[in-house]
């Protein structure tokens, strides 16, 4: 499995592949949505973003498809790895799906418990261009991580460019923000979780 521990400044991030066989049931899940299901899973009231989709995934579909597996060995060979921290208490808080399509965007925030997380479903082939059409850089549908601000020989953010299949972890207190795209009718598709870990393990450094 491919995974890499990332250092773009002071926290580490991980950036790792989702399991093909995850993404199909995941995607899968939320193209067979109802009406109804759509009622029962809405989780929008709960999350920042000005998305008109996004749904809950209820813990036992996360077992069902190891996702929640994915995502706790995932987060402690991390923290091992990268930290030398060892942790054996990994609580999902919640993970959702969040349909964006051109014009939704998520405005600066952070999440909750200490672990966050998000990857890709489904990715427009093109977001737009920026509106001068220059060499500007184009952030249309991209994630930001923010750490800080900017120092000498170190840089506050960390672009992310959509990719299916990539998934990042992060600090839950790590701000982010997610721009809008243009376009496309195409849907970005994303999932992310938030989770809790040993408490000991949350306060070290």
């Amino acid at each position: 499995m491919s995974f890499e521990i990332l250092k773009p400044f002071g926290p580490s991030i991980v950036k790792t592949v989702i399991p093909n066989e995850i993404i199909m049931e995941m995607n899968k899940f939320i193209d067979d949505l109802t009406k109804e299901d759509e009622k029962k899973f809405d989780h929008g009231p709960f999350l920042i973003g000005n998305v008109a989709q996004e749904f809950r995934l209820d813990i036992e579909f996360m077992k069902k498809i190891k996702w929640a597996e994915f995502l706790g060995k995932s987060c402690q060979k991390w923290l091992l790895e990268g930290h030398d921290i060892s942790i054996k208490k990994f609580d999902i808080i919640d993970s959702w799906v969040v349909k964006q399509f051109k014009n939704d965007y998520n405005p600066i925030h952070f999440h909750d418990g200490q672990i966050s997380g998000v990857g890709y479903l489904k990715v427009p082939k093109n977001m737009g261009n920026t509106v001068q059409n220059s060499k500007k850089t184009n952030h249309n549908g991209k994630l930001v991580l923010i750490d800080g601000s900017k120092r000498f020989v170190c840089t506050p953010t960390y672009i992310i460019t959509p990719q299916v299949g990539d998934f990042y972890f992060f600090p839950s207190y790590m701000m982010h923000i997610v721009y809008p795209f243009s376009g496309t009718i195409e849907e970005r598709r994303s999932v992310s979780f938030n989770a809790k870990i040993d408490e000991h393990a949350a306060k070290l450094k």
